[in-house]
């Protein structure tokens, strides 16, 4: 996982905000609430999807920094996480 504090419009329409609760996926539908899980610390943070991404290798999901504050990845930018969906 990785995050990302910049943008304009999400892929879904809504307007970007850093601070939202808030991830982009790749494949995952829009509106879909996840649970991720850092997989050294075990610190996890609920979000909903409503952006396309992360378009790196090897990433799975791009966290909202609000969302990445949170699980104590904002300093390190990347954690290996898992990504289960709640709904």
């Amino acid at each position: 996982a990785s995050y990302y504090n910049s943008g304009k419009i999400t892929a879904n329409g809504e307007p970007f905000n850093p601070f939202a609760m808030t991830a982009a996926h790749k494949t995952l539908k829009f509106g879909t609430i996840v649970k991720v899980v850092d997989l050294t610390t075990g610190n996890s943070v609920i979000v909903r999807i409503n952006d396309r991404g992360p378009f790196i290798d090897g990433r799975i999901i791009d966290l909202s920094q609000g969302a990445a504050k949170i699980m104590g990845i904002e300093d390190a930018g990347l954690a290996k996480v898992k990504v289960i969906a709640l709904n």
